[in-house]
């Protein structure tokens, strides 16, 4: 059990810090060893005056999969922020954008 905790935790951090792919990826995982893993993924999706945390998860056993559990809440907005942007031909623009959450994981 234990074992499969830190599976979850590995492949959970590494779903969580691919979400800025210019970013270096030092334990990037480029595959899940199926044959007995739980693969967890959170993301937050913004509607109007609130936001909803989606979490998911993925139960292999012999290279199968045997569930997904998938859960949704509603959580207070962070609000906006302003963020500086490039366009494709590298001009700088001031854009308004939601807050995101950052996400911190405890596994016992």
């Amino acid at each position: 059990m234990k074992r499969i905790k830190q599976i979850s935790l590995m492949i959970f951090l590494v779903s969580v810090s691919s979400c800025n792919e210019k970013e270096y990826k030092e334990d990037e995982v480029n595959s899940i060893d199926k044959k007995s893993a739980i693969e967890t993924e959170l993301s937050v999706q913004h509607i109007d005056t609130a936001d909803v945390l989606i979490t998911k998860h993925k139960i292999w056993k012999d290279k199968k999969l045997v569930k997904e559990i998938i859960k949704r809440d509603t959580v207070p907005s962070l609000g906006d922020t302003l963020m500086e942007t490039e366009d494709k031909d590298g001009i700088s623009h001031t854009v308004h954008t939601k807050k995101d959450y950052e996400f911190y994981i405890t596994v016992q």
